[in-house]
């Protein structure tokens, strides 16, 4: 399928200085993928540390994807920062568990909880410096 049939749809969103919210919506696969990490790239070039991935509008997703995901998580770590993925679609919700990628990265329903858990990390690192 090209990507004229199937376009990719990346919306960012600055929730606060260092996190941002990026809504993905379509298939993102080895045709459409190059679009979500050039967001990704950027974001992270303007000091974004945390970031939450919106796939509920995913119906798809193959390794492209998930290596992507996997790149933002290492970059993030450096940071130190965060990649949380929010509601993925039953069908990326399976490959994400079948590869192990939500036992690495955290899978939430709803944004609030994602910032729950970064603001509970950030005030756990606050307290071990």
């Amino acid at each position: 399928m090209s990507t004229a049939q199937n376009p990719l749809s990346v919306e960012v969103d600055v929730i606060r200085e260092d996190i941002a919210l990026v809504t993905v919506e379509g298939h993102l696969d080895l045709d459409t993928a190059t679009e979500f990490q050039a967001q990704l790239a950027n974001q992270l070039h303007h000091g974004r540390r945390h970031f939450l991935l919106d796939l509920s509008a995913v119906p798809f997703m193959d390794s492209s994807g998930m290596n992507i995901i996997l790149r933002v998580y290492q970059e993030a770590r450096r940071m130190p920062g965060s990649v949380h993925v929010i509601d993925p679609t039953p069908a990326v919700r399976r490959v994400l568990d079948l590869t192990g990628v939500s036992l690495t990265v955290p899978v939430s329903d709803k944004v609030d909880d994602a910032l729950a858990l970064i603001d509970r990390g950030d005030h756990l690192a606050e307290q071990e410096n």
